[in-house]
């Protein structure tokens, strides 16, 4: 196994340490910590390890710092783990085992939260049929109905092998060479949906994306959970996403669902006004994504 693992931390502290020890232990394995110029001194909580530490002057972003943590290294496989997710050495080497395959470019293992219950980690990419179900709440009526909800939520899909759109940034396996290739994650993308923009570049690129449910991650979700501060970011990379993937009339058409999408949540949003400001900032963006 040679393999970097990259961890990008921001305010992280609280957790980072019980993702990273484990691995730090493993042979030909380099973990790579990249701390966001994280208020609460996230680095500083696995200092006293072997890891390769690289402290940004500022939150540089999630698809930046990811960047900078995976060209730091060498080896030919790359990790891509969030602070508040663990995976073991058997779990590793079953998702290289996958990469073996040359038609595979991206492996993400079964995920569970930390009381062992699935989390639904593969997903289908974003469209006007499923940003347009959400505006309505139709993901809720029909949650089995995957374009729709967006989510893969049938239990037996995560029991074999399969081959979603894309898969959760939380804790997925690449190859270096595709990175190479792809150039990474896009910088534009702050924080959210790039993992969805790196996965349909790998799909574009005619190779697979890949769900191994031999392989488990624990990820602590709730930790990382979108706050009512982070409902902009959030449709700022709605907004970037469909801008670059969709044209003509179906990008209008994404474009007026997130706005709708906004408008309506900071009408009946129930988490008060800081949460109604983050929709309408939301909002502005999705009408006016350069000035918002």
């Amino acid at each position: 196994m040679e393999l970097d693992v990259v961890v990008v931390a921001y305010n992280s502290r609280a957790q980072l340490r019980a993702a990273v020890s484990p691995l730090v232990e493993l042979r030909d394995v380099n973990v790579i910590v990249v701390d966001n110029d994280s208020p609460d001194r996230s680095v500083e909580a696995v200092a006293d390890l072997p890891i390769s530490a690289i402290r940004n002057p500022a939150n540089l972003g999630f698809a930046k710092a990811c960047n900078l943590g995976w060209r730091s290294g060498r080896a030919p496989y790359v990790l891509f783990l969030n602070p508040d997710a663990q995976i073991d050495r058997t779990s590793l080497v079953r998702m290289q085992l996958t990469l073996s395959d040359h038609t595979v470019g991206l492996v993400a293992p079964r995920t569970v939260d930390v009381h062992g219950s699935l989390v639904h980690s593969q997903r289908c990419f974003v469209g006007t049929a499923s940003l347009w179900a959400q505006t309505f709440f139709l993901h809720r009526l029909l949650p089995s109905t995957q374009r729709v909800d967006g989510i893969v939520r049938n239990r037996d899909c995560y029991e074999r092998v399969g081959s979603p759109d894309w898969v959760s940034g939380a804790c997925m396996l690449v190859k270096r060479s595709v990175l190479e290739a792809t150039g990474g994650f896009d910088e534009r993308f702050f924080m959210y949906c790039e993992d969805m923009d790196l996965c349909r570049r790998i799909r574009d690129m005619g190779l697979d994306i890949r769900y191994e449910p031999g392989a488990t991650a624990v990820h602590d979700e709730g930790s990382s959970a979108p706050s009512s501060a982070m409902v902009s970011v959030l449709a700022r990379s709605r907004v970037a996403y469909v801008d670059k993937h969709l044209r003509g009339s179906a990008r209008v058409v994404a474009r007026l669902a997130i706005a709708s999408h906004a408008l309506s949540r900071a009408v009946i949003s129930r988490g008060g006004l800081a949460a109604r400001r983050g929709h309408l900032r939301a909002l502005r963006i999705a009408v006016f994504p350069r000035g918002g």
